[in-house]
Order: C-alpha cells, then structure tokens, then sequence
C-alpha cells in the first residue's frame, strides 16, 4: 500500500527528479506555456502552484515597489523571494525575434504573476492533453498558466440553425404538395 507516499516517482532517484521539476517548474514560468508527458504535467501543476501561491499570499506586498513598503512587509517579501528562489534558477532566457532575453523568473513570479492571479482562489494552471508521441506513443499535453493565452481569433456568426419539430413539419407540408401537384 501507498500510504503517504503521494507524488509520482518516474523512475528516477530523489535528487533527479526533484532537479526534473525545478527545470520544468523554470521553463513553465519563463514560457508560459510547455509541452510535456500528462504524468509530468500532472505532477508540475503541484509544483508551481505551490510556488505562486506563495507569492499570492503576500497580496499587494508582493509587487508593490520596495521603496513603499514597511520595514515588516519588505521582510515578509524577501522571505518569500528567497523560498521562491530556493526552488526555481534566479534566471531564465527565452528567444524573442531570434535573440535570446534574460527573464528574472522570482521578479516575473512576484511582480507579473501575482498580480494577475491576484483574488484567484487557485487553479493558475491548464493542461490540456495533445495526442501520443510519434516516437513511444507517451500521452503529451501542453501545460500552461492561465490567461497567458494568446487572443482567441473571432468566430464567425453562427449558421441559420434547422428547424425542427413541428414547426418544421408544417414548413416543409406546404412546398411538398405543391411538388406533388407539378
């Protein structure tokens, strides 16, 4: 039995998964939005939700400048920061037009992430499921934060809907006995 066992152990020992996580927690923050096993996307949601919703509790603390804080709300901030920190690289690079840009990952968490997720009472990430992979049929999904989305295109207008019922039966009487008369 698996009693208080909870966590998926993928087959790798403690130190490689837990450096797994921390790589994709990375990655999840910097992009937004990643590609990976369902499994593994399961098990990261924890992970970064867990560390946003350490930045979320701070409130406004967490991305007010520092200069406007109170000596106890700027020590509340850095203790979360260096707990954030303590997870995730301080640095993430993403390519934006083909040149790589440096991202501080616990200044994006504090002060972007927060902000957005502000009086959300969790669920700060998606996953949606894509299919088997080509090369061992693994179960892929993509993982992403919520409202990172890009805009959604317009849909186009709705087509007239069928009738249906007895409306219908009583349009189509009409026009086919007039066939039947011709």
């Amino acid at each position: 039995m698996r009693h208080l066992n909870a966590g998926r152990k993928f087959g790798r020992n403690t130190s490689h998964r837990r450096a797994m996580l921390r790589n994709l927690t990375a990655n999840l923050i910097t992009h937004e939005r990643i590609e990976t096993t369902d499994q593994k996307a399961k098990e990261l949601r924890r992970v970064a939700e867990r560390l946003l919703t350490k930045a979320i509790r701070l409130g406004e603390v967490a991305f007010t400048p520092q200069d406007k804080l109170g000596e106890a709300d700027r020590a509340r901030r850095l203790h979360a920061q260096r707990l954030v920190a303590a997870y995730i690289p301080r640095f993430g690079v993403r390519q934006v037009g083909g040149v790589p840009e440096k991202i501080d990952l616990v200044e994006k968490v504090f002060v972007e992430l927060a902000k957005r997720y502000q009086g959300r009472p969790g669920g700060y990430c998606r996953i949606v499921k894509v299919g088997g992979r080509r090369g061992d049929n693994a179960q892929m999904s993509i993982i992403e934060l919520i409202g990172a989305e890009a805009p959604a295109e317009p849909t186009p207008a709705p087509k007239k809907a069928r009738k249906t019922g007895a409306k219908a039966a009583t349009a189509a009487a009409p026009t086919a006995g007039a066939s039947k008369a011709e």
